[in-house]
């Protein structure tokens, strides 16, 4: 792809997004005829793409014991669920509601593990029946609420432990999961009484031991802090008679949004079954979560430039997206890379790229240098994690539709709400 922004253009000698014509392309597919088509904004994402990611972990894995399951809050639309589910994923699930995607999509529960700090009674029971891998417990409360839960249902419930390494992931504070100030996972120092308690309680069975420090992860220096906390740990609970089974190390590594340069997954299994080899614990099984690195530069976001702004501090193109579509830039105040469809000859001007949703935060791209017209389709890059999973109606306004492309045709994977759709299941008073 040429730049024809102030952004190097993250989708840059990806053949899956590509310029053919003089147009941005997603596969064989004009996404200016998509825009056209199906109206914006519009979530495209590239199915190659997908799968081409999935193989690069694939690759880094080759015979060596690990299972990866796709931590599905990036993405959770059936269609990305199911080509995972065909290419042979397990899934990482944070709700019940993720359980029946995955069911619905045709994963194997046996592949799923079930982490997040707040498990409902009824969420468990319905994993107890699903037959799901491994509850990844967060709490020692919660150790007693899912072997009560198992027991009155005539089962154990096998579970891992979240532990909480206390090791700064050197990313966005707000996708640290590892530090103690964090709400995840029980502390370190307190892990070996926790998993005295789960080995006592009659309801489940200790089968791993877990962590995940952060997101977005483009050092993987931090995952080895945690590495060798967790091999301690896990040498201690030996001496203790608790034996384990597998090692989940999370998900979190990064992709490119601007510069950075992402390590990739066989740099981190080359280094983590070294160091299990060194430490006489390569009988381990390991865990995977990524999400963000099999999804997020698999989507763009279309948006249609609705009036061009001209004022004295900054010059504004209004989009037809906002914050309610995009809202890591609000959130997180996160960038994302921004393209023309179709782009223009001419001088290009500096434009804060905004959506109509009432908010001074409802901002997507800033100080951006294009040459636009009213009407022109924008693509934003790296919107296949953490987009349309965040979306919401804020302001009445309806989801967009959500398109994958594969080769020369493209499929509707999710239809564009209705302002009906919004309304029904409302009341009002008699």
């Amino acid at each position: 792809m040429t730049p024809h922004s102030s952004s190097r253009p993250i989708l840059a000698g990806d053949p899956h997004f590509h310029y053919q014509n003089g147009v941005l392309h997603a596969e064989g597919v004009a996404l200016d005829t998509l825009a056209a088509q199906l109206g914006t904004p519009l979530y495209v994402y590239s199915r190659a793409a997908l799968r081409q990611a999935w193989q690069s972990y694939s690759d880094a894995i080759g015979s060596r014991p690990v299972l990866v399951c796709y931590g599905m809050k990036a993405n959770s639309n059936l269609a990305v669920l199911k080509e995972f589910a065909r290419l042979g994923a397990g899934f990482d699930i944070v709700s019940g509601g993720e359980l029946k995607r995955v069911l619905a999509a045709g994963g194997d529960p046996s592949k799923v593990v079930f982490s997040g700090v707040g498990k409902q009674p009824w969420e468990i029971r319905d994993a107890l029946l699903a037959g799901v891998k491994c509850f990844n417990a967060e709490s020692q409360a919660e150790l007693h609420c899912l072997s009560d839960v198992a027991l009155s249902m005539g089962r154990r419930a096998r579970v891992s432990l979240r532990v909480n390494p206390d090791v700064d992931a050197h990313t966005h504070p707000y996708i640290s999961t590892g530090l103690k100030e964090n709400k995840f996972g029980i502390a370190i120092e307190s892990a070996l009484d926790a998993y005295r308690l789960a080995a006592s309680l009659p309801g489940l069975e200790v089968v791993g031991v877990d962590c995940h420090i952060g997101s977005q992860l483009t050092d993987i220096s931090p995952y080895f802090d945690a590495l060798e906390k967790l091999l301690d740990l896990i040498e201690q609970l030996d001496a203790a008679g608790i034996s384990i089974q597998h090692l989940d190390l999370g998900g979190g590594l990064g992709i490119r949004y601007t510069d950075e340069i992402p390590p990739s997954p066989k740099a981190l299994l080359d280094r983590v079954f070294d160091r299990l080899q060194a430490r006489g614990m390569a009988h381990l099984h390991l865990i995977l979560e990524p999400g963000r690195s099999l999804v997020g530069n698999a989507g763009v976001l279309l948006t249609t430039v609705q009036y061009l702004k001209h004022a004295e501090a900054r010059n504004f193109a209004i989009v037809d997206a906002a914050m309610n579509d995009l809202l890591r830039p609000a959130l997180y105040d996160a960038y994302h890379g921004l393209q023309p469809v179709s782009p223009r000859d001419g001088t290009p001007t500096e434009y804060d790229v905004v959506g109509p949703i009432c908010e001074s935060a409802d901002w997507l791209a800033r100080q951006r240098k294009l040459t636009l017209q009213a009407g022109d389709v924008l693509a934003l890059e790296s919107a296949g994690a953490y987009a349309m999973t965040m979306a919401s109606n804020y302001n009445t306004r309806t989801r967009a539709a959500e398109v994958m492309v594969d080769g020369q045709r493209h499929y509707v994977v999710r239809e564009r709400e209705t302002l009906d759709d919004l309304l029904r299941g409302e009341s009002t008073l008699p």
